[in-house]
């Protein structure tokens, strides 16, 4: 075992040796209050930063037991430390010489609250993991100056961010405790036959659509109707009143610019926690809402979408559709027989985002073209099924057709941002003025049917490297030598989740993809072993960046891997 001086002696003694002599710091440091241990160290100054943990005792961190005793206060405990990890670093982190010299730095977060690798806590002790850019001039080795960071820096950072005395403990509580009830009204949800709650005075509105943080000027705190109103009593900050939207269809609509995307967009990301003064906060969905939309070029493996589209020219069959180019109609449609294979309970759609000719067939179009010459049996034919025969409920943006009128359980309009249940005036408007539309959709929706993926057609490897994984923002994973876009994944809203998810289809390859068990087994296993024994299963070192995902956004990950094929399901 070395201790911290033994550490600054080898620092010194590198000084202005070659860059990869830093390899031999590699190991656990003993300093007077905590533990550092080097678990990798970069090759070259310009190669990504080396990763870093830091241990302490509970005896020195000292955060009440109380803070922590629950699943829910733990992660947002550790979500609170990483982000205070994050201010004081920043403080210390500085340019030193080239390439990422200098940087010591934690994942970056959002607004979200979501169990990270990056911090842990438990009655023994407080770990954080982070990345340090080893300080270089040119090539060589700057000594005196990683002296300076590990051994002066680091003790600081820990000093100012990771005991409970140095922080600020009414700031703590106020987060434990809000996400403890988001939390808990989350699983208040089914009991009230609801699908996603709102709170009063929420603000939903964003600075911009790079900027996540709730908007400050004229900003409208929302308020819910009467009519929908609901009352919880929540653990903490006891009672909450908001808008419940119901199980079902429901619709919500109003002239453009009046809030209707933004109520849906804080209902796709209510599936999270969210930091208290957020504004969203309270604002909570059923955890397997997820979000669909049209989505242009994407692949499709082997998917039967003959509930929507059926009767193809030239007699194609729709049963086991794959295309590597997919149109509006057919990759919605996919993308709704995907989410319920992963076992959704809740759609979210909006018509800005959605294919026209997927979501309506007009009484006019109807009579000029027959249904015979059309394979698509438009959404609004479908929708009702869903429910009835899965227990599906979908939330529908729709600004422009009163079609919908017809189907719908529950209309919200809104109206300068503020919610206005007009259900029954839909009604009486629906039956005043007929459509005269013919439904088109059957009597039931149809089969999920079960897909079963080849582990040969997933290949992480290029080139002489078993696994080549990068990831680039929220949006692309470079998979071996494919590129899966998850630009229209939108409930993916942090980087590490994109990582777990790369990771997490090597991890299910391993050990489940194995040409006999089906797509939602998959998912099932591998959510079981996450839950069970954490995200590190899914690294080869104890990483710092990763995130938890959802088994949708993991199954959207996989759908859309290009080589992706499907085996024969017995």
């Amino acid at each position: 075992m070395s201790n911290h001086e033994k550490l600054r002696q080898l620092l010194l003694q590198l000084d202005d040796k070659s860059y990869k002599a830093y390899k031999d710091i590699k190991g656990r440091y003993h300093f007077s209050d905590f533990t550092l241990i080097v678990d990798r160290v970069q090759g070259d100054p310009f190669a990504s930063p080396s990763h870093v943990r830091v241990q302490l005792s509970q005896t020195v961190a000292y955060f009440p037991k109380t803070l922590y005793q629950s699943r829910s206060r733990e992660i947002a405990l550790r979500d609170y430390l990483t982000r205070q990890f994050d201010v004081v670093a920043r403080e210390f982190s500085s340019h030193r010489g080239t390439g990422n010299s200098g940087r010591i730095a934690i994942m970056s977060v959002g607004q979200s609250v979501i169990e990270r690798t990056a911090a842990f806590i438990n009655d023994e002790l407080v770990e954080v993991r982070f990345v340090v850019g080893l300080p270089a001039r040119g090539r060589r080795i700057s000594g005196r100056q990683a002296a300076e960071m590990l051994c002066e820096d680091i003790p600081e950072i820990v000093d100012q961010a990771l005991k409970y005395d140095s922080l600020d403990a009414v700031e703590i509580k106020q987060q434990v405790e809000t996400i403890e009830d988001a939390d808990w009204l989350r699983k208040q949800l089914a009991e009230r036959d609801l699908v996603a709650f709102i709170a009063d005075d929420a603000i939903l509105p964003r600075r911009s659509g790079v900027d996540d943080r709730p908007l400050e000027e004229n900003a409208l705190p929302f308020q819910s109707p009467e009519t929908l109103r609901e009352t919880f009593n929540c653990p903490n900050r006891g009672e909450v009143t908001g808008m419940g939207i119901p199980a079902g269809i429901t619709l919500i609509v109003g002239g453009g610019y009046h809030g209707k995307s933004t109520v849906l967009r804080s209902l796709e990301v209510g599936v999270y926690n969210h930091i208290p003064e957020d504004g969203r906060e309270l604002v909570v969905t059923q955890a397997s809402a997820v979000k669909i939309r049209a989505e242009d070029g994407r692949s499709i493996a082997s998917v039967d979408i003959s509930p929507f589209i059926n009767q193809l020219p030239q007699g194609r069959s729709t049963r086991q559709f794959s295309t590597a180019n997919a149109s509006g109609s057919t990759s919605q449609a996919a993308n709704i027989i995907e989410a319920l294979e992963a076992n959704t309970q809740l759609l979210l759609v909006d018509e800005d985002t959605a294919a026209t000719n997927f979501m309506i067939r007009d009484h006019r179009m109807q009579q000029l073209i027959a249904k015979d010459k059309e394979p698509i049996t438009p959404f609004i034919d479908k929708i009702r099924q869903l429910y009835t025969d899965y227990g599906v409920s979908t939330i529908v943006v729709m600004g422009g057709s009163g079609d919908y009128f017809d189907v719908a359980d529950t209309v919200i309009a809104m109206d300068n941002f503020q919610p206005y249940d007009v259900t029954e005036k839909a009604r009486a408007i629906a039956k005043q003025y007929q459509t005269e539309r013919i439904p088109e959709g059957g009597k039931e929706f149809g089969e999920i049917a079960p897909r079963i993926p080849l582990p040969e057609s997933i290949d992480p490897s290029r080139g002489s490297r078993d696994v080549k994984l990068k990831v680039r923002d929220v949006d692309e994973v470079v998979f071996g030598k494919e590129e899966i876009d998850l630009a229209a994944v939108e409930q993916i809203v942090e980087k590490g989740q994109l990582r777990a998810i790369a990771e997490g289809i090597v991890y299910a390859k391993r050990h489940y993809i194995n040409g006999r068990t089906t797509v939602t087994e998959v998912l099932n296993r591998m959510m079981a072993d996450i839950e069970s024994q954490g995200l590190d299963l899914l690294g080869n070192l104890p990483e710092g960046d990763l995130v938890l995902f959802r088994r949708f956004e993991l199954a959207a990950a996989l759908n859309r891997l290009r080589t992706l094929q499907i085996g024969e399901h017995h």
